[in-house]
């Protein structure tokens, strides 16, 4: 074999391993089709003035994406697919795909206890392990007993630091810890599985997210720093309608801190479609049921359909934001909805609806 020869074999393989290595392109398609898109125009009148709604749907790996607003009275439609939302809950999935990483790279099991891998000590000699941690059967309470979130607050998390953390792991836990084993759904699980990953790996959860996943996956405008995205960021709304501050989740950043697009939540959903993807599919395998129709994976909630499909579900919400994310890996199906509609207004359930309704939807689709 010649050099030439040689050097033209090497370049090849060189840009093969490149384009395996690269996370699946979004393409879109033109659009939902009209009739859904006009019904959906409907419902958005029954929010507050400037509320959006970012909605992006994948039907056989096919990225669809519709931007709703209600402007002073009128449904319109509006491109925001590569605006920023507050995803709230939906940060968890992040934090337990960072924990898969560190499982796959045997740098600990999930059965292992948490008590081997901090310096601080759990009252009562407390055991706990990382995958209670992710899949809520730690048996702690949603909230720490010493943080007030009281929904005056405009920010509640932002002022809960490490000192505060450390306070209630060492002096309150053991009065607030329940049976583990027993499905709990937890914020402070999963902020503090965020704080743990982050001192296991000596850096910050921001960090993490940007080399671990965000730049893995493309995803350009998803980060928990707001300041990297403030021109894309839209405004959160209260139950009227007024703009309310951002949160702050400061040590529980890892319970719900990140911003993102539909753009790259859907760049997200589609590397789960890939098989070779050993990360993602760790993520979505079952480690507790919860009952009949449903189980937990690590941050993703894992429901059994009747016809046979599985969906990967997870919500957000916020003081001034709500969403929901619904994967089907087998069939390469997905929904993705943001919006600035508030955790505290009584229209935030509709969006979980909407979330069921268009997945079903998709799912009968020809």
């Amino acid at each position: 074999m010649n050099k030439f020869n040689f050097l033209f074999i090497f370049i090849f393989i060189l840009f093969l391993l490149n384009t395996c290595a690269k996370p699946p392109e979004i393409q879109p398609s033109n659009g939902l089709p009209q009739e859904q898109v006009d019904a959906l125009l409907k419902e958005v009148l029954a929010f507050p003035n400037q509320t959006q709604f970012s909605i992006g749907v994948v039907k056989n790996g096919v990225v669809s994406f519709v931007g709703l607003k209600n402007e002073n009275g009128q449904a319109i439609e509006v491109e925001n697919h590569n605006k920023t939302f507050e995803i709230g809950s939906i940060t968890k999935v992040f934090t337990s795909t960072l924990l898969a990483q560190l499982v796959l790279e045997d740098k600990l099991q999930l059965e292992d206890e948490i008590n081997a891998y901090t310096t601080i000590p759990l009252q009562g000699d407390s055991k706990i392990s990382f995958v209670e941690l992710a899949n809520h059967t730690s048996g702690l309470p949603r909230l720490p007993s010493n943080i007030r979130t009281g929904r005056a607050a405009d920010n509640p998390y932002k002022h809960y630091g490490k000192d505060q953390l450390r306070n209630y792991l060492t002096k309150e836990l053991a009065t607030d810890l329940g049976p583990n084993g027993i499905y709990l759904y937890s914020n402070l699980g999963a902020g503090l599985l965020g704080y743990l990953i982050s001192e296991i790996e000596n850096q910050p959860y921001e960090s993490l997210l940007q080399t671990e996943i965000f730049s893995s996956y493309k995803m350009m405008n998803s980060t928990t720093d707001r300041t990297k995205i403030e021109p894309s960021l839209i405004k959160g709304l209260d139950e009227a309608g007024n703009e309310v501050p951002n949160w702050d989740l400061s040590v529980l950043v890892g319970a719900g801190g990140i911003l993102s697009s539909t753009e790259d939540l859907a760049k997200f959903a589609l590397a789960h479609f890939e098989a070779a993807d050993s990360t993602l599919a760790l993520t979505r395998k079952s480690t507790h049921t919860v009952d009949h129709i449903s189980d937990v994976g690590l941050g993703w909630e894992i429901i059994k359909r009747r016809s046979g499909a599985i969906w990967y579900k997870h919500n957000g919400r916020t003081g001034g934001y709500t969403s929901a994310m619904i994967l089907d890996v087998e069939k390469e199906n997905g929904l993705i909805i943001l919006s600035n509609v508030s955790a505290y207004s009584n229209q935030s359930p509709l969006i979980d609806d909407w979330a069921f309704d268009l997945m079903k939807q998709i799912e009968t689709q020809k």
